[in-house]
């Protein structure tokens, strides 16, 4: 019997996430910098305000997933795309819970986790893995996309917990959520789960680059280096475009 490939029945697909390398890590820690000073800039400095920002982003992200879960396989810039726009709106789901709607710090990144945990435990009870080496059903890929999103939204509350209402500040919490992720990084040398430490390292990624993109952007009197929402977001939105275009690129065959 001929054996049935990934992508030749329905719902049955090939591995819709990338595989867990270097240029992985680097493009969704720059991301995460983008959904921090790219929600700023369009909230504060376009004067869209949160609720406007939260809605057009929706919008979009509605329309990247709808496109992203259609695809058979894994497709770099849409994939790509998606997570920038996820990174965005977990943003704004926090920051709207903590500004206009004056939820505590403490209190959102407690429902967050406790959300989240939920959401783990049903995606393992429904598939029976939450490895991201097996993404290749519908079900699993809309468990894994609904993962991503709330693991911004609780990065983004855990960030500014620890920043903000602990206050550590940025230059104190690039150094303290680096070190967490390189204790993660040790720990799986060593034997850690794998799918744990992935998970722990892609919350914790989310307000490391919220630390780095507030480090570059805001003033130098608040700590910052003062480049501005702007240039920081243009800098990175670039560098994730060019790495998504290299990684995209067919692997060059050598000559026997």
């Amino acid at each position: 019997m001929e054996a049935i490939r990934p992508g030749t029945l329905p719902g049955f697909l090939w591995n819709k996430v990338p595989a867990i390398t270097l240029s992985f890590w680097v493009i969704k820690l720059l991301s995460t910098t983008v959904g921090e000073t790219g929600a700023d800039y369009l909230a504060v400095h376009v004067g869209l305000g949160a609720g406007r920002t939260t809605a057009l982003m929706t919008v979009l992200l509605i329309a990247a997933l709808v496109f992203q879960v259609s695809r058979s396989r894994y497709v770099p810039w849409i994939y790509w795309l998606t997570v920038v726009l996820l990174s965005i709106v977990g943003t704004q789901i926090t920051d709207i819970l903590t500004d206009t709607l004056s939820v505590s710090l403490y209190a959102s990144t407690a429902a967050f986790s406790v959300l989240l945990a939920a959401w783990f435990w049903i995606w393992h009870r429904s598939e029976g893995t939450l490895s991201i080496d097996a993404i290749d059903t519908r079900s699993r890929e809309l468990f894994y996309w609904g993962a991503i999103l709330v693991t911004f939204a609780l990065g983004t509350a855990a960030g500014d917990l620890a920043t903000e209402a602990l206050g550590l500040g940025f230059r104190i919490g690039l150094l303290v959520f680096g070190g967490l992720i390189a204790v993660i990084a040790v720990a799986w040398r060593a034997g850690m789960n794998a799918v744990l430490a992935f998970w722990l390292a892609y919350i914790l990624t989310r307000p490391l680059g919220a630390s780095l993109g507030d480090f570059l952007a805001q003033a130098r009197e608040y700590g910052g280096l003062g480049l501005g929402t702007v240039v920081t977001s243009a800098v990175f939105l670039a560098v994730i475009a060019a790495l998504v275009f290299i990684i995209s690129l067919p692997p060059r065959r050598i000559a026997s």
